[in-house]
């Protein structure tokens, strides 16, 4: 599937690292940054998980901010203490790459997600997009004027 801005960001419900089961429609009302990223504990996923954490706002009343990768829950609980998150990471483990697939950026033949990154308004419309190679880091400053878009 090939989604665009404009349309409207397909639902999901995936367990996060904390353990609680999180649903994309748990969030109406306020603005989401969902990021894809291949693995937690690699290199550019480590930089860029930690460039979020220091530059951007945490989850706030207005925003919410998302990672979702194909890694199984515990190691999604361990990257985040490891690294000291503010936000949820959601595993997309099983059905494997089950929501990746829905936002068009899961490669079955690698069994991972590529860097796909969409920010989503209060009423669940898509605003903005960027999908990235696996081996291509996401520049923070990015989202941060995506984010500044809503406003």
């Amino acid at each position: 599937m090939s989604l665009k801005v404009g349309d409207t960001a397909p639902d999901f419900s995936l367990t996060a690292s904390n353990g609680q089961k999180v649903s994309l429609s748990d969030f109406r009302g306020k603005n989401v940054l969902i990021f894809f990223y291949p693995f937690a504990f690699s290199g550019i996923c480590t930089g860029e998980v930690c460039a979020i954490r220091d530059e951007l706002p945490a989850s706030s009343d207005d925003t919410v901010i998302l990672g979702i990768s194909c890694d199984p829950v515990y190691s999604l609980t361990a990257f985040a203490k490891a690294e000291n998150l503010d936000y949820l990471l959601l595993s997309d483990f099983w059905p494997h790459g089950e929501v990746s697939e829905k936002y068009g950026v899961f490669l079955p033949e690698r069994g991972m997600s590529t860097r796909g990154s969409f920010v989503i308004d209060k009423s669940g419309v898509i605003r903005w997009l960027v999908v990235n190679s696996p081996g291509e880091a996401r520049d923070v400053n990015a989202y941060r004027a995506a984010l500044a878009n809503l406003s």
